[in-house]
């Protein structure tokens, strides 16, 4: 499930296998975009209820990460004008973000064993994709 509804410049991907709850990958992805520049203080989030239209989910899920965000104080809700990120500032250590890319890479590797892909093949497949990109 993904989304890039308001051009924030963030795209929400949800994983359903992964076993984090969708509230958590939300708020994990935020505070990633937020740590990396890719959101902004000021730069509004799309409604809850937009954001759970797009990833077919319940709106309580959404508002759950809202609201978690807001009590951290990461984003500032404004009433009838939406949801912003704030000026707090987050840095992610080398080793959390390492962690969030060991989770991703053991959900991909998972899903493609299940079709029948080796790490050799993959490993291939990448190569060829980065000297692709390379020319």
């Amino acid at each position: 499930m993904t989304t890039d509804r308001q051009g924030s410049g963030l795209q929400f991907i949800l994983d359903p296998t992964g076993g984090v709850p969708y509230y958590r990958q939300i708020i994990m992805q935020i505070e990633m975009a937020i740590a990396d520049g890719r959101l902004r203080t000021g730069i509004q989030l799309p409604t809850v209820r937009a954001l759970a239209v797009d990833l077919q989910i319940n709106p309580n899920t959404v508002a759950r990460a809202y609201n978690e965000l807001e009590i951290r104080g990461i984003v500032n809700t404004q009433q009838g004008t939406g949801t912003f990120i704030s000026d707090k500032k987050i840095d992610l250590t080398d080793s959390e973000r390492s962690e969030v890319l060991a989770g991703l890479v053991r959900s991909f590797l998972a899903t493609a064993s299940s079709y029948g892909f080796t790490v050799d093949q993959i490993m291939t497949y990448l190569d060829e994709r980065k000297e692709g990109q390379k020319q």
